[in-house]
């Protein structure tokens, strides 16, 4: 179970502004998601959807909530010029998701006042990902940190055994199409040389063997033979603590100026590049699922059209009646 300050940081922060019933149901909901598993991330975000909309309705408790409350909701936040439909759709998530919750157990028998509300349209994009050619000036970015750390002698507080850390969990990232997240939990013990692998825990914690390839697993075994600090976890900081993932943005951030790339790419693109290789090269779209840990086909099916995307700007470049 997620720890008690974990929680009550999910709803206490505008507790000032909600009465004590709703105050109370919401904290009896987020811990009944800490049960079910799902990440601090989500716990959070909920924690804040849900204190933004009962703050805003100054509700003293849920019955008073009824489907016109509901819409007038939906209608504020579409005025909302900085406020994309995804975003929207995101708080009424966690508000379909609360009353769900609500009826069932406190309120038994009554229906959802959003069971029959309409949300705005999700345009769905397509992923961003890198080239082959950028993705190689990527990864060859530590190197270059380390060939230029190294000419200032003693000045450098970085170490040999850095830059090998910082190469290992970018082929990993790559290699595998883990998320950040997982990258942060990995244990030593997750670690299989001979098999090529990793046993990573995704979201809701689900377990699955992730395949990162020669190289990454090359590049992880060079890190740990050099690494200074026992530790549990795989990757860690000078220190010898675990590495968040702050530190990955971070770090990424450094690699991709390095590089020459946009800096504005984010860790997980790195997963969308990964899933969009593998495609273009010809793995089916049930191993990419599998790899990638989606528990639905239809999440994995994005990266179809980024290959449609491909090949037909490939076609338009190459044949001579494509203009």
């Amino acid at each position: 179970m997620i720890e008690k300050r974990t929680v009550s940081m999910a709803v206490e922060k505008e507790k000032g502004l909600l009465s004590p019933e709703i105050a109370e149901s919401l904290k009896k909901f987020i811990l009944y998601l800490s049960e079910k598993n799902f990440s601090s991330y989500t716990l959070r975000n909920y924690g804040q959807a849900l204190t933004e909309f009962f703050s805003w309705g100054k509700w003293q408790s849920c019955r008073e909530i009824g489907k016109e409350e509901c819409r007038s909701y939906l209608y504020f936040l579409s005025k909302k010029p900085d406020l994309k439909n995804s975003s929207i759709r995101l708080r009424f998530a966690a508000l379909r998701s609360f009353f769900k919750f609500y009826y069932q157990h406190q309120e038994q028998g009554k229906e959802s006042p959003l069971s029959s509300l309409s949300l705005p349209k999700l345009y769905r994009t397509l992923p961003r990902y890198l080239s082959l050619e950028q993705i190689r000036a990527l990864l060859d970015a530590p190197r270059q940190k380390w060939e230029k750390e190294k000419e200032k002698g003693t000045k450098s507080k970085w170490k040999e055994w850095q830059w090998k850390r910082d190469q290992a969990w970018l082929e990993t990232l790559y290699g595998g199409g883990i998320r950040v997240g997982e990258l942060c939990a990995l244990k030593k013990k997750n670690f299989f040389p001979a098999e090529l692998a990793l046993l990573v825990k995704g979201k809701r914690k689900k377990e699955r063997f992730c395949i990162i390839g020669e190289v990454a697993t090359a590049a992880i075994c060079d890190y740990l033979n050099v690494c200074p600090y026992e530790s549990d976890f795989l990757f860690v900081s000078s220190r010898g603590k675990p590495l968040t993932p702050r530190f990955f943005q971070l770090a990424l951030k450094e690699y991709l100026m390095i590089a020459g790339l946009d800096q504005s790419i984010s860790p997980h693109k790195l997963r969308h590049t990964f899933a969009t290789h593998l495609l273009e090269g010809g793995a089916d779209l049930r191993s990419i699922q599998e790899l990638l840990g989606h528990s639905h086909l239809s999440t994995t099916q994005i990266y179809t059209s980024v290959s449609a995307e491909h090949l037909r700007a490939s076609y338009q470049r190459a044949h001579p009646r494509a203009q």
